[in-house]
């Protein structure tokens, strides 16, 4: 009896031995219970694979191998296609596999052939043999801990900042992102803690800036923070949240120098600034821990920066920060009578 818990196409000898046999008039019962097969299995292939002057091996088996062909959709994402070439540029230029399907769904919005779900972009990835082409492709992906280490663990030894102003007292609409000009911060470091880059981003937007750092004194944090807050025009530059870190020590002088509120987050809370903690996980693909980030110059981090800002969110609609921030400039630059 066949083995009814699995099925196996029939094969090129099959074929051979049905057209031997119907030559001879045997019954499909007779020639199933020949080959172990069904009988519906036998009277499938006659029906499907003969032609006018009957059933022959040969062609039988190029008629199924043309129907699966034909009935198998076809690869988006084939070595040779356009769109994978397109998927690869995008990917050297670290954006995600969903920023770059988001992307093309966004600029080809009637056309299915030019789309690409970003399962299938990670599928395609993986499935590449091992060798060279496999691991640059997976080099383009974020890779981090599968869990975020906790920042509750240990003791906490940075000590107290004077007349702090507690997040539990900032406006609800900052909380809300309703408003821009409203930035978290935060110091990244290098390797054994001995370098460091600040970043601001803006909780609208997701705009980014990078400050070179020659240290992680309160000094270097002043100075650093300063200058980028008053590279951005007065009107989107309303309060700065940050942690406890003892970097912001002179946060008076950075509110005086900036006009910007300065708030600071409860202990143990990243996720209350949870737009620059992610924005730190993005910029690990370009600033690894186990790196000295002392080496980059200013520009350097500008051109870091303008890489990702413009890159697509998700959050936007697949539009990138720039884009978003250049329409909230505008919008802030017209004068109130002008606005409609």
């Amino acid at each position: 009896m066949p083995d009814k818990t699995s099925y196996q196409q029939l094969q090129p000898e099959e074929r051979l031995a049905i057209a031997s046999l119907r030559l001879q008039d045997v019954s499909i019962r007779a020639m199933a219970l020949i080959l172990g097969r069904s009988p519906a299995t036998i009277s499938r292939e006659l029906m499907r694979n003969s032609s006018a002057t009957g059933y022959a091996s040969v062609p039988a088996e190029a008629r199924s191998t043309a129907r699966r062909s034909a009935g198998r959709r076809p690869v988006k994402l084939c070595l040779q296609s356009v769109c994978w070439r397109v998927v690869l540029t995008l990917l050297d230029w670290k954006w995600s596999p969903q920023q770059i399907s988001g992307t093309l769904k966004r600029m080809y919005p009637t056309d299915p052939t030019q789309q690409v779900s970003h399962e299938t972009i990670y599928t395609d990835i993986y499935a590449q043999p091992r060798g060279e082409l496999r691991r640059q492709l997976i080099a383009c992906l974020r890779h981090g801990h599968s869990t975020r280490m906790s920042r509750a663990r240990g003791t906490d030894r940075r000590g107290q900042i004077p007349d702090m102003v507690s997040i539990r007292v900032r406006p609800p609409e900052i909380e809300d992102r309703l408003l821009p000009g409203h930035w978290e911060g935060d110091f990244i470091k290098g390797a054994g803690n001995q370098s460091s880059v600040g970043v601001l981003v803006e909780r609208t937007s997701r705009l980014v800036l990078l400050a070179k750092m020659e240290d992680a004194t309160a000094a270097s944090a002043l100075a650093g923070f300063s200058a980028k807050l008053n590279s951005i025009p007065e009107p989107l530059r309303q309060s700065f949240t940050y942690d406890q870190g003892k970097e912001l020590a002179r946060h008076q002088e950075l509110a005086a120098a900036t006009g910007v509120s300065v708030y600071f987050c409860d202990p143990h809370s990243p996720w209350r600034r949870g737009t620059c903690e992610n924005t730190n996980g993005l910029l690990r693909q370009y600033l690894p821990k186990s790196t000295d980030l002392s080496v980059y110059s200013q520009d350097e981090l500008d051109a870091i920066a303008d890489s990702l800002n413009s890159r697509p969110r998700a959050t936007h609609a697949f539009h990138s920060p720039f884009e978003v921030f250049a329409a909230t400039l505008a919008s802030a630059s017209q004068p109130q009578g002008a606005k409609h």
